[in-house]
């Protein structure tokens, strides 16, 4: 009997035991040999007739043994793990692991990938729509068939497709038959997936969209049929450019002509109601990734059913959450109400990957570029026209434009040139924003401005003091909560500008308060900050960036352009 000193491996235990010497493990200094059982105790355990039969038992039990040796020797096993040293096991002594450690680096790890998933536009609800609400929809919506309607008046035509009010063959005269029917051409693709992904995510933002599907025959080109509930026939632009305006809005919110006074509060009230929902409808869009590109008074229009305006025609939208109907270096606009970087990205940006890298990616490419700002730049002009009767025809809103342009898009600027010799139309509109301390205008100007990141977005929009005020409906309990979260999350930096000016208009008068004779000395003394080496490397270090990801954008598209198609189409209903 030999005396042996035993340590368990990692078990912090010393034990002295008497035991006969045991044959190595598989693991501990030899290689691993398969061969047969060949031993007598093999034939005592095992009756088999067949020897080949035999031989296949005793080489799974050799493999059996050699898988439990290799966990055991590494100290692979459960919690407590198990070893193996001499003829005794021991178990750990370390206090048991009670699951899952939390740690202030994992809690903030886990938190960083949590806000990513569900920036802006959002990569989880985004993989969530496209690979389960999507098909579920699939299979539970309704079809139809060119059969099922029958055409009646037209209610308008463009350049990509013509507008027919329809009904259902088998429901002509109930108001659930009541539809509207677009034949589309170009870009309706695209249209039918917006407003499916629209359908989905906010509906209340959107026209009732029903179904949508590929129409095909030998006698013409095929054309896609897109169906929505019709919801009335009144656009934005129909009702601006009455001599009623705003009281003709003001009579279809509440439903019945109001006997009060005319006057700029009256006015102001209606105007702000039609702003906050025509921002809430773009916020909607926005979160789920949709950048419209076509936001204009024609486009907007009035429903019965909720008194509400909604957003129509998305055939020059843009889904940048999966990168649909985005090409880099082209672009859909209208030039009256289009920003003026007119390209809602950078040109550099590469054509959409596939559909799950580019969900991936787009919180990066939305924080980038802010392409939601193009559209709050459209919605600033709208309000602009609302403001200002003067304004409200093509040739005058061009002609606006231009003053603009030449006065470096700055409206403060614009308000200075035209203001002193503008005629009763333009001044009724300036002190219509004026009221209140002029937060309409700031709230003008911050919609308005050259460049997309100096612009207010639909949220910040929302959270502005010019809405504090109740307009002609009240707002939903939802809609109140999420006003209420917006303006406890968006920084407002107007009451500090504010504070400032104010500071400012009182230094050299008998008032009390304003900067002393030293502060103001000091503010003129301040100078920008000089370049330093660490800024020039920072700057060589960004060059050399862009000019790789332009290299790396170049060859994308190239690739792209050999192997063009159009993936996402596949699934629109196609009839013969």
């Amino acid at each position: 009997m030999a005396t042996v000193a035993t340590r368990g491996i990692g078990v912090g235990v010393t034990k002295l035991q008497h035991h006969k010497p045991k044959q190595k493990s598989l693991f501990f200094g030899h290689r691993l040999r398969i061969r047969p059982c060949v031993e007598p105790q093999c034939s005592a355990r095992f009756t088999v007739s067949n020897p080949k039969l035999f031989q296949v038992f005793a080489l799974g039990g050799e493999w059996v043994e050699s898988i439990h040796n290799l966990f055991v020797g590494v100290g692979v096993g459960l919690p407590c793990t198990v070893m193996e040293c001499g003829d005794m096991i021991y178990r750990s002594t370390l206090p048991k692991s009670s699951g899952l450690t939390i740690t202030a680096p994992g809690v903030v790890l886990a938190l960083g990938a949590l806000s990513y998933l569900w920036a802006t536009p959002g990569v989880a609800p985004g993989f969530f729509d496209m690979f389960f609400l999507a098909f579920v929809e699939r299979l539970f919506r309704p079809t139809y068939r060119k059969d099922d309607f029958v055409l009646g008046k037209k209610l308008g035509e463009g350049s990509f497709g013509v507008v027919y009010r329809v009904s259902l063959a088998n429901k002509p005269s109930s108001k659930e038959g009541d539809l509207v029917l677009k034949k589309a051409t170009e870009y309706g693709a695209v249209e039918i997936w917006m407003n499916e992904r629209v359908r989905r995510a906010c509906a209340n933002s959107c026209a009732d969209f029903v179904y949508g599907f590929l129409e095909s025959s030998t006698k013409k080109a095929p054309e896609y049929w897109l169906i929505w509930r019709f919801e009335g026939d009144a656009t934005l632009a129909d009702l601006v450019q009455s001599r009623e305006f705003p009281y003709n809005v003001e009579t279809l919110i509440l439903g019945e002509v109001q006997d009060l006074p005319k006057g700029l509060e009256r006015e102001n009230r209606i105007i702000q109601t039609i702003v906050r929902q025509i921002l809430f409808a773009l916020d909607s869009l926005h979160s789920t990734g949709i950048v419209h590109r076509d936001i204009k008074p024609q486009n907007i229009i009035f429903s019965e059913g909720s008194r509400t305006f909604k957003i129509i025609d998305l055939g020059a939208a843009t889904d940048l959450r999966v990168g649909i109907n985005y090409i880099p270096k082209e672009f859909l606009l209208d030039p009256r109400y289009a920003a003026p970087e007119q390209y809602i990205m950078s040109t550099q940006t590469p054509s959409a990957p596939s559909a799950p890298v580019a969900t991936a990616l787009s919180p990066v490419l939305w924080q980038l570029n802010l392409p939601d700002r193009f559209d709050i730049y459209s919605a600033g002009l709208i309000f602009l026209q609302m403001a200002f009767p003067g304004l409200r025809t093509d040739n005058s809103l061009i002609q606006f434009k231009r003053q603009l342009k030449r006065c470096d898009y700055d409206l403060v600027a614009w308000r200075k040139s035209v203001e002193p010799r503008c005629g009763p139309e333009l001044r009724r509109g300036f002190e219509l924003l004026d009221l209140d301390g002029g937060i309409g205008w700031e709230l003008l100007t911050s919609m308005v401005r050259y460049k997309a990141r100096q612009r207010l977005s639909a949220k910040a929009a929302l959270a502005h003091p010019y809405f504090d005020r109740e307009g002609l409906l009240a707002l939903s309990f939802m809609q109140n909560l999420r006003l209420q979260l917006l303006r406890a999350t968006q920084q407002d930096y107007g009451e500090a500008a504010k504070w400032i000016i104010q500071l400012m208009a009182k230094s050299g008068t008998q008032k009390d308060g304003g900067f002393t004779e030293a502060q103001l000395q000091e503010l003129r003394e301040i100078e920008p900050k000089k370049a330093n080496v660490q800024r020039n490397a920072l700057a060589s270090a960004l060059k050399l960036q862009r000019k790789i990801i332009r290299t790396i954008n170049e060859s994308m598209d190239e690739l792209n352009r050999r192997k063009k198609r159009i993936w996402w189409s596949r699934w629109i209903p196609r009839e013969e």
